[in-house]
């Protein structure tokens, strides 16, 4: 009969003179070829105590990815990064047609600009942190800031749902303003998360930041495909909320039990020590140059400006404006109930997903001319609002030019994939116009001008609003098509 043991390690922890002491002397079994087989010290086997890169590289391979659990969990985090913001603009049915209605049914005056509101409320926080980011590097524990932001966002969530369960109708503008207030506090925390999950990532292989950046672009299509799943199941859009923002919390659950798998994974400790090793070296290194931050804008600029511009059109539009957009045709295959989600948010996110791809297949144009296609989806702006565009709770004057939901259906596609395909680009060529040691202030200063298109977009939406209840005009022989718009809740 085989008998069971453990044994004890007593030593100096440099690997030499250990005394393993055995229950009943009987060695436990080690199956072999092993991580234990290396006979390398407890201590670096659990990566503790090594400091040098030379150790790693004589004594052993470094240890793989097994699995891509590693990857695999990045790509989560990814998902998780941009959860609050793609599911308060996804629900926008529920705050709109049931949370921000009196109890005689009239409209708010809180509807009209409901997404801008949000918009504003998400990405103001992200503007001022990531600009100061670049200036003022803001430190901490990793797992102190990924810990505190990830609770604080579940916290807010449960509080969303809450406020679902709870009959709202007779005070829809303290309603608005608790939404607001928990959507500034959601994106504070968001915003501290996302950049310590890329700074988590950048300890890693170049691809693992690919991966965090994969699951941002799932992140919008997953949101969308579990919006049209709550609104099959559930009877009514109060229900479909519930389940829809009970989703979220599960995905932030799972982000949170996952981070703290990560340090039982060797490849990631391996990195993790390589990083500190890398660390400790910099700050033995008496001299530090000025960063010459308006040299690096400068020579940065013109790729700086692609992507601002990017943003800025696809932000213009999405959600607002296209989810505004009604359907008029009585015989077009999307079913009214789910026209928004389908039409809007699910089609955009897939073509924006797979135009985040295109560029590992080929990158046209060059960084010199990527300005021409940039400045050219300008167009797609007057081509929205000139659809069926009826902002809620405002009369439309502006004359219809683009009166199929086909042409509006198409559109949305190509909005998704250039904004995809392009903003890929002006990112992935931000880096290459400064010397390699610059390289990452004019990555933070790319996603700086991200979130600035971003805000800068959203602010421009309330301008569409205004100039489709504004601005009218004639044409010669062309009578204002007057349709009904069969996806709207009256």
């Amino acid at each position: 009969m085989g008998r069971k043991g453990f044994y004890d390690v007593q030593g100096n922890g440099e690997g030499a003179g250990e005394k393993e002491l055995f229950l009943g002397g009987v060695e436990p079994v080690r199956l072999t070829p092993s991580w234990e087989n290396t006979n390398l010290p407890k201590e670096e086997l659990n990566f503790k105590n090594v400091n040098t890169f030379e150790t790693f590289e004589v004594d052993m391979e470094p240890p793989k990815d097994r699995y891509k659990l590693v990857f695999l969990t990045l790509v989560l985090h990814g998902v998780g990064t941009l959860m609050p913001w793609n599911m308060f603009i996804t629900a926008k049915n529920y705050f709109v047609d049931y949370k921000l209605q009196t109890s005689d049914d009239e409209v708010s005056t809180y509807v009209t600009n409901f997404l801008p509101y949000i918009g504003y409320a998400s990405q103001i926080p992200n503007v001022l942190f990531n600009w100061l980011n670049i200036f003022i590097q803001f430190g901490g524990n990793l797992t102190t800031r990924i810990v505190w932001s990830i609770l604080i966002e579940v916290v807010v969530f449960v509080f969303t749902v809450i406020l679902a369960m709870i009959d709202s109708t007779d005070w829809p503008g303290v309603f608005f303003w608790i939404t607001i207030s928990s959507v500034v506090i959601l994106n504070i925390a968001n915003g501290i998360y996302q950049n310590t999950v890329y700074g988590m990532a950048a300890r890693l292989p170049f691809s693992y930041t690919g991966a965090v950046v994969l699951g941002s672009n799932i992140s919008g299509t997953f949101t969308a495909v579990i919006n049209i799943i709550a609104i099959a199941m559930a009877p009514n859009i109060r229900t479909s909320a519930i389940y829809y923002f009970i989703t979220a919390l599960f995905v932030l659950l799972a982000c949170f039990d996952t981070y703290f798998a990560l340090p039982l994974n060797r490849f990631f400790r391996y990195h993790e020590a390589l990083y500190e090793r890398a660390q400790k070296a910099a700050k033995r290194d008496p001299s530090k140059p000025k960063v010459p931050y308006w040299q690096i804008f400068r020579k940065a600029s013109p790729q700086l400006f692609n992507v601002f511009m990017v943003f800025f059109v696809t932000l213009a539009v999405f959600p607002a404006v296209i989810a505004d957009t009604c359907r008029t045709e009585e015989n077009f295959p999307v079913p009214p109930k789910y026209f928004q989600a389908i039409t809007c948010f699910l089609t955009f996110n897939i073509f924006a997903m797979l135009g985040n791809m295109l560029p590992g297949l080929f990158t046209w144009p060059s960084p010199r001319f990527l300005c021409i296609p940039v400045l050219l989806r300008l167009f797609l702006i007057p081509a929205f609002v000139l659809c069926h565009f009826y902002p809620v709770n405002v009369d439309r004057i502006m004359p219809v030019l683009i009166d199929s939901d086909w042409a509006y259906w198409v559109l949305t596609a190509i909005l998704g994939i250039t904004s995809g395909y392009y903003s890929s680009l002006a990112m992935m060529y931000c880096p290459r116009t400064v010397q390699p040691e610059h390289a990452p202030v004019a990555g933070m200063m790319g996603a700086a001008s991200l979130i600035t298109g971003i805000f800068t977009g959203i602010v421009f939406q309330i301008v569409c609003t205004w100039a489709v209840t504004n601005i009218s005009f004639e044409i010669p022989g062309y009578h204002f098509p007057m349709r009904n718009c069969t996806n709207r809740v009256s």
